[in-house]
């Protein structure tokens, strides 16, 4: 229970790393077309980690 518990966490973090670097990547012109500003992307990615 405790492995599969830090795995999730993990997990968890990982996507939250690749959703931070992809949305980063993105220029302003394409962030403005998805309704993102920069300063949301860590929220957004916080977001998606956890669901």
């Amino acid at each position: 229970m405790f492995v599969s518990y830090i795995l999730s966490k993990v997990r968890a973090y990982m996507r939250y790393r690749d959703t931070v670097r992809e949305l980063s990547m993105l220029s302003d012109r394409e962030l403005d077309d998805l309704g993102i500003s920069r300063f949301q992307i860590e929220s957004i990615a916080r977001e998606h980690a956890v669901a």
